[in-house]
């Protein structure tokens, strides 16, 4: 297993996972209890995801492309695509 992901927040990182595991990359988020740990201030880079070492690159190009913003390789969705017209 190998960390490709520091998000910003426990949300970000789920997210991030499910984002993954769309692509059937098994993902892993850890982290949850170090929230937990730094009271009321708001817990920034504690998230991380891990993903198992044969799907590292595959996972890291999902990643910068989440990262750029581009969606351009998102899962074939019927609900994502342009209506005909």
């Amino acid at each position: 297993m190998k960390i490709i992901f520091k998000a910003n927040d426990i949300i970000e990182a789920h997210i991030v996972a499910g984002m993954l595991q769309s692509y059937g990359i098994e993902a892993h988020v850890g982290g949850h209890y170090l929230q937990g740990a730094v009271g009321d201030l708001a817990p920034l880079g504690i998230a991380n995801i891990l993903v198992s070492d044969a799907d590292v690159v595959q996972a890291e190009q999902i990643i910068a492309e989440y990262q750029d913003g581009a969606s351009s390789s998102e899962p074939d969705d019927p609900l994502l695509l342009p209506e005909p017209g």
